[in-house]
């Protein structure tokens, strides 16, 4: 199989590509993402998403695959990205407390050497319970989710937080594996 990049810093992102079983490099994308407060849409992920890939890109020599992904929090269709601060993401939260909210990825993978692109999206849905203001200041705290989008981390939340999740759990946690793996499959037409 051709050389896999991953255009992407995250450790989350990272974990979740090993436990697939697939060898990679990982090359931190250049392009800013900056969708703080713009309103969703479905096209904005995807095109953050496709932009990170091409950033990489454009400093590859060899034929190789690209993937690049952009994870967003939505809540009444505002986009919740990385908390500034602390304050930043009390109000993140607080909005989140007890109520539903989206977390969709937008997956780009790119065939440099066939010069292909797929690019699509996967949402989940996560319910929190309602929580006091001591316990959200807390978890602030404690895990300084300042580098996760709607300033928190499905993996490191405390027993409590979440009543329910809707989708796929690792869509929440930065990578959705199973639309991967069939995006890889497309794109390779090999079996991932």
């Amino acid at each position: 199989m051709k050389k896999i990049i991953l255009a992407s810093t995250s450790p989350r992102r990272l974990a979740l590509l090993k436990e697939m079983g697939i060898e990679f490099e990982v090359k931190a994308p250049s392009y800013n993402e900056n969708i703080l407060g713009k309103k969703f849409s479905y096209k904005l992920i995807e095109e953050t998403a496709e932009k990170k890939g091409l950033s990489v890109l454009e400093n590859l020599r060899d034929a190789e695959i690209i993937i690049s992904a952009d994870t967003v929090v939505i809540m009444e269709n505002e986009v919740l990205g990385k908390p500034k601060d602390f304050n930043d993401a009390f109000k993140m939260l607080s909005k989140l407390n007890g109520k539903t909210h989206k977390v969709v990825t937008g997956v780009c993978i790119i065939d440099v050497e066939k010069n292909q692109k797929i690019i699509k999206s996967q949402t989940s849905k996560v319910t929190f319970n309602k929580l006091q203001d001591e316990e959200i200041k807390d978890y602030i705290n404690t895990k300084k989710p300042y580098d996760k989008a709607g300033a928190y981390g499905i993996q490191e939340l405390p027993a409590g937080f979440i009543k329910e999740i809707k989708g796929e759990y690792n869509n929440i946690v930065g990578l959705p594996t199973e639309l991967l793996k069939q995006m890889l499959n497309e794109i390779t037409k090999m079996q991932v």
